[in-house]
């Protein structure tokens, strides 16, 4: 499976693979896990400035949880095809950014089906990003709900470069499958309620979340797009 025509839509899309070599001579690539969710927790407290983990751990997972259904859903848009990115075979650097962050040495494409939206939920959101969330809570005592949210804001923030994208490329129907395969994702138990996603949202699709990510403590101020905390809360 080549994955190269994903990095053309960004470097949250790319993968690392093969073809390229690790970043260097592979060494700290970490299996997906609590060491490794560790240290990037460790990683992202230092360069926050911040000693409150809990800010840490939630932004330390709404990126790797950008990063996997960023090239999950990429990819399924793109192609119909969804990369397996089991934790036994892609590699993790949590020192480093994207693209250099992941390592997929031989990237596969899982089986065949008539529902990429369900192997996204079932192979990559129950998959990798669940044993993530599980190892960051055990990691540092952030709500679970929390992370989830994290994760739902993550993937419309990836739907929204790639619609972007795939307009500006000419490429409508690729457009409209990234967002209904976003709508089926975020239909998903443990997503459903995290925020509202519209599809006619200025500029593209919008999303609204009913968690917060913490990042407000860090820096005063500052939030994100889809903050709950400069939208009135909407009706579940």
């Amino acid at each position: 499976m080549r994955l190269r025509e994903l990095a053309s839509v960004g470097p949250f899309f790319a993968l690392r693979t093969e073809d390229d070599g690790p970043a260097d001579d592979g060494s700290g690539y970490l299996p997906l896990g609590e060491e490794a969710v560790r240290a990037r927790v460790a990683t992202v407290a230092e360069r926050l400035g911040t000693e409150d983990r809990r800010v840490a751990a939630s932004v330390a997972f709404q990126g790797i949880a950008g990063r996997l259904l960023s090239v999950a859903l990429g990819s399924a848009a793109l192609t119909g095809q969804v990369p397996d990115l089991s934790s036994g075979r892609l590699g993790w650097h949590p020192a480093r950014t994207a693209p250099d962050d992941l390592w997929l040495p031989r990237p596969e494409a899982l089986p065949p089906s008539d529902d990429p939206a369900e192997l996204i939920r079932t192979r990559v959101l129950h998959g990798p990003l669940a044993l993530l969330h599980t190892a960051t809570r055990a990691a540092v005592p952030v709500s679970g709900r929390l992370l989830w949210g994290n994760a739902a804001s993550s993937l419309a923030g990836s739907l929204r470069v790639l619609h972007t994208w795939c307009r500006a490329e000419g490429r409508p129907r690729e457009a409209a499958r990234a967002l209904a395969l976003a709508e089926e994702i975020l239909a998903d138990p443990v997503l459903r309620g995290t925020g509202t996603l519209s599809a006619r949202g200025r500029g593209g699709p919008s999303f609204v979340r009913t968690t917060c990510c913490l990042y407000y403590r860090v820096l005063p101020g500052g939030m994100c797009g889809d903050c709950v905390l400069r939208h009135a809360p909407r009706a579940r």
